[in-house]
């Protein structure tokens, strides 16, 4: 699990947001460590979560007053990454660590994208506020695109898999979800003028096992070439299924597909974050992310 430690470098300069920031680190990091005591785990967590929950809504709500009163440009871009997090992604987060009794691999989840969101959020889109970098978040697509983008997801797990997900977040900017235990897959396409189009497609890697073992009839137990050269072809069917719920454009046409590291899945997103960037969570508590960048 990613460390998470204060450090000077995460100020923008305005001392009431950076204080609630260090106090958000400094939740984090008790949940992290309460995560380690099995038998005070579970409520231990409740009551850190209900508190992370309250406090977080409180900075939001601080923070968007002080981009409102400077007039911040991009806030309503900011705002929607606030929404989404503390509408949709905590809520869904919670609602998987209830259902699965606080298990160690729920709270992996909740506590991976927790430590993600908050170093990559206060170090590119809050120091963004004062000048101190440029925000990655660029194009906020309509939310009509983005209903028909998830519905779309939801609906070709269901007819490839036969697995019921559901949306944890629209704005997925690369948050460890799996401890680095992930399929990555970029697949290349080429719209008629030329324009390149990327989809990224990761696996959480209990979901990879879970899937080729219903598919063989055999428990498959690691993750080898022949599962990561499976996972490619059924990538490829996975976007053709899509192409009957959701369109890239027109006439575009595949190039490659390429298997990625984590790492280089993030560095894919150095320069900004894919305007199409979802999140989902199965009902069996594993974790799909599907990007597309224009």
């Amino acid at each position: 699990m990613s460390e998470v430690k204060w450090n000077d470098r995460f100020n923008i300069g305005v001392e009431r947001i950076d204080s609630a920031h260090q106090r958000l680190f400094s939740i984090v990091g008790k949940l992290l460590n309460l995560a380690e005591d099995t038998e005070k785990q579970k409520h231990a967590c409740q009551e850190g979560i209900k508190y992370l929950k309250s406090y977080t809504e409180k900075h939001f709500a601080e923070e968007e007053a002080y981009m409102r009163f400077i007039d911040y440009k991009d806030y309503a871009i900011h705002k929607s990454l606030h929404d989404n997090m503390r509408d949709k992604t905590l809520p869904s987060l919670e609602q998987e660590l209830e259902s699965q009794d606080y298990s160690e691999e729920s709270i992996k989840h909740f506590l991976g994208i927790c430590v993600g969101w908050l170093n990559g959020h206060i170090m590119i889109e809050d120091r963004a506020i004062t000048g101190k970098t440029p925000h990655k978040w660029i194009h906020q697509p309509a939310d009509n695109e983005l209903d028909s983008l998830e519905k779309a997801v939801v609906q070709t797990l269901y007819d490839l898999f036969r697995l019921e997900a559901d949306s944890v977040s629209r704005h997925y900017s690369g948050e460890d979800f799996a401890s680095g235990r992930a399929l990555c897959y970029r697949l290349s396409y080429r719209m008629p003028d030329k324009k390149a189009v990327q989809v990224f497609l990761v696996y959480e890697e209990q979901m990879v096992i879970n899937l080729l073992s219903e598919m063989i009839g055999k428990q498959v137990k690691k993750i080898d070439k022949t599962i990561v050269e499976a996972m490619q072809v059924i990538s490829r069917k996975f976007m053709q299924c899509m192409e009957t719920h959701f369109t890239l454009g027109e006439d575009y046409q595949y190039e490659k597909i390429n298997t990625l590291s984590f790492e280089q899945l993030v560095h894919s997103f150095d320069k900004q974050y894919p305007p199409y960037s979802l999140l989902f969570c199965t009902e069996k508590s594993d974790y799909f992310a599907l990007c597309i960048s224009k």
